[in-house]
């Protein structure tokens, strides 16, 4: 069995800003690091405080996180609320559970806070009960392409089919919002929770009277910036009476509305904030929102995918104020630390890096930043919302799910994994750390499998496998390369129990014109770019191309996916028009890379709508982009054909399309293949096959099925 290797000697503490201690208020916390507000669905239907959501806020709590604030905490629930199973704070009949959950996390060493919140007019699931959606005026018409993106039966579980009514508030009605949310803050404070946050953003209730494009009253509520800010003003001076002046107590701002032709701006942010501060909020959360027509926009506002996109907002916002200013937006630990050493903001607010790594800030307090499980933003997590579902992680089977057992004691076993992708990678380690003698077989040369090409695609997969890779590195696992799984070799080791992790099989599908020389698969293009051959590969490419693809092999070149994806900007054995037949996550993911690289890209397919297999806010991005950089997109297409020059198809209106092709990459016709794990049982082996093997499901199938395969025993 292979040794443990030696892990890397973690580095003296060098991020000595984010590991201070730091003060809202008079709350004292331990580092600079905070859990931001989440909608995660987790209590039970009716905003009871469930066991879910204990355990979930005990991880983060356990991970070491200075402060986590619970999300969506309904100050009028069931009105204003936009999700199912969303937490209750507008009832003394919640006070048990919200107690329960508080003295829990304090118990290991945690503070939490309570974020109060009303949807307002973006309550659309409070809406299904019948209950109107509370806003200042009635909105504008929704317009933009939103709703083009979802696949249908998405569309079905985020409207609900419920037209929703709209409540313009009168004066009492304000006085009763005003009411909610200190009431809301006192119950807060009897449950013990560390402080209350103030949701003024998102377009929730609070938002929308700031936001001009919401807001057309022409009372005391409406007009002038200070009129559309005094409800949320007098909120946070009716919440502060309540409380008193002891209790944290701080504000959720939107820094800008983004794609708003008519919305808040940074000025209106930097004039406000101040008006906050002297009303009594202790700190301000700096975010954004955007115009929710627009798809592209639902992952650059207060889930960016542009890193660091708010780090200038919250800078210019924090000069205007002598109070502290909490920032967030994808920011890497390195870049987070530099600008709150420079004075740009004075705590970070993490929400998917915790999801995929709770113990973050214990490891960043170790020296183990290598060690946390990297976010890959595929916007797993915050799809679940728009689906109505609970919140979940690609790479972290357990979020959410803390409660289980995943690593089920048992006598001592031996276990043949088959498989180095993903998945195989992820139950080694897995059974590993349960104390198993595992045996890992790949029988290409290097670990990661399709994960390597997904990396080349799409670098926040790479961190992925860099991180299995190191993980499996530092185990006990004895991997051998090079080593082809057969029935008789594997039960040659003896093995307990074989996890069978050999990913999908992909045929060509029935194309005419599919064995055309210039004709690649998605294999083919893997194998191309990583410096793999094959048959076809040497039928279909020039002898330059195979020795400069042998050559990078040879000298490693092509294992450093970074060194690849510099090279291909200026060299691919790939002609200019280039046809992708196939707009799923992998025709699209490459449309997208070949884009970057000058290539005239053209999505053919039959699926009524491109992106199946991305989660819903990461489609919205891709396709949107795909659209801006020119490549054309023609779903639902049918009598697909390939000859010397061009693809011939019929699109969706009925219409004959000839596009034409120097090469053409078929990226479908993958499926399940269970042919090894039927002739083991046959044996009278025990096997578990899980991830692409048993169906296409990606990364977040392969990781996923890996733990459950594992917790299963």
């Amino acid at each position: 069995m292979a040794q443990a290797r030696t892990a890397p000697r973690p580095r003296a503490n060098s991020h000595p800003n984010l590991l201070s201690e730091g003060r809202i208020g008079a709350l004292t916390i331990k580092n600079r690091m905070i859990v931001t507000a989440m909608g995660v669905s987790l209590s039970e239907p009716d905003g009871q405080v469930s066991q879910r959501l204990i355990d979930y806020h005990v991880a983060q709590a356990k991970g070491g996180a200075g402060l986590i604030v619970m999300g969506v905490t309904g100050v009028a629930l069931p009105v204003g609320q936009v999700s199912p199973n969303q937490t209750g704070i507008s009832d003394d009949r919640y006070l048990p559970g919200l107690t329960r959950l508080v003295a829990a996390v304090h118990a290991e060493g945690g503070k939490i806070a309570a974020q109060l919140h009303h949807g307002g007019l973006v309550a659309g699931y409070s809406a299904q009960d019948g209950h109107p959606l509370w806003g200042p005026a009635i909105p504008p018409a929704f317009t933009g392409d939103f709703p083009d993106y979802f696949l249908p039966e998405e569309m079905a579980a985020f409207a609900g089919g419920v037209m929703p009514t709209v409540k313009v508030l009168e004066p009492a009605d304000i006085a009763h919002v005003v009411q909610q949310f200190a009431d809301a803050a006192v119950r807060a404070q009897r449950a013990g929770f560390d402080g209350v946050e103030i949701h003024g953003g998102h377009g929730y209730l609070l938002s929308s009277f700031m936001s001009p494009s919401t807001n057309t009253r022409d009372d005391d509520y409406g007009g002038s910036l200070e009129k559309r800010a005094k409800l949320l003003l007098d909120v946070v001076r009716a919440v502060r009476a309540a409380v008193g002046p002891d209790f944290a107590m701080w504000v959720k701002l939107d820094s800008r509305e983004m794609g708003k032709d008519v919305g808040i701006t940074l000025d209106d942010a930097r004039t406000v904030a101040p008006l906050v501060a002297a009303a009594g909020a202790d700190a301000i959360t700096v975010t954004a929102y955007h115009d929710t027509g627009n798809g592209k926009l639902h992952s650059a506002s207060n889930i960016p995918h542009e890193p660091g996109v708010h780090l200038e907002a919250a800078r210019a916002i924090k000069r205007a104020l002598s109070i502290p200013v909490i920032a967030s937006g994808r920011l890497e630990m390195d870049a987070a630390e530099a600008a709150l050493e420079s004075g740009g903001f004075d705590f970070l607010a993490m929400g998917r890096k915790i999801l995929a790594d709770p113990e973050l800030p214990n490891k960043l307090a170790e020296g183990r930043i290598a060690d946390v499980r990297p976010c890959i933003y595929c916007y797993t997590c915050v799809s679940t919302a728009y689906l109505r579902e609970s919140v979940r992680c690609a790479v972290r089977p357990e979020t959410a799910f803390e409660g289980q057992d995943w690593l089920p004691k048992h006598p001592r076993r031996r276990v043949v994994v088959v498989g180095g992708g993903p998945g195989g990678m992820e139950a080694a380690r897995r059974l590993d750390a349960s104390g198993d003698e595992v045996i890992l077989l790949e029988k290409s040369d290097r670990l990661g499998g399709t994960l390597r090409f997904a990396g080349l695609a799409y670098e926040p997969n790479e961190r992925l496998l860099d991180w299995l890779r190191r993980q499996v590195e530092a185990s006990r696992v004895d991997v051998r390369l090079g080593t082809e799984a057969t029935p008789a070799s594997i039960a040659a080791l003896k093995p307990d129990l074989v996890m069978v992790a050999t990913g999908a099989v992909r045929d060509m599908p029935p194309i005419p014109g599919n064995d055309l020389p210039h004709v690649y698969s998605g294999d083919d293009m893997r194998a191309m770019m990583l410096g793999e051959t094959s048959s076809d590969l040497k039928r279909k490419t020039s002898w330059t191309t195979r020795l400069a693809t042998k050559v990078g092999a040879m000298t490693g070149a092509t294992a450093n996916l970074d060194l690849v994806r510099k090279a291909t900007h200026t060299w691919m054995p790939l002609g200019q028009n280039i046809v992708i037949i196939g707009g799923e996550l992998v025709g699209v993911e490459l449309a997208e890379f070949l884009m970057e690289r000058g290539r005239t890209v053209t999505v053919v397919g039959e699926a009524p709508r491109f992106g199946g297999g991305l989660l819903l806010v990461r489609r919205m991005r891709l396709l949107a982009e795909l659209k801006e950089h020119g490549v054309a997109m023609f779903p639902g297409s049918s009598g697909i054909a390939i000859d010397a020059s061009a693809v011939s198809f019929t699109d969706n209106a009925g219409q004959a399309q000839r596009v034409a092709a120097d090469h053409v990459i078929v990226a479908m016709g993958a499926h399940g293949d269970t042919t090894l794990a039927d002739a083991l049982a046959a044996q009278g082996l025990a096997v578990r096959a899980y991830g692409d093997a048993t169906g296409v499901t990606y990364i977040e199938g392969a990781i996923r099925g890996a733990a459950e395969a594992v917790a299963a025993g």
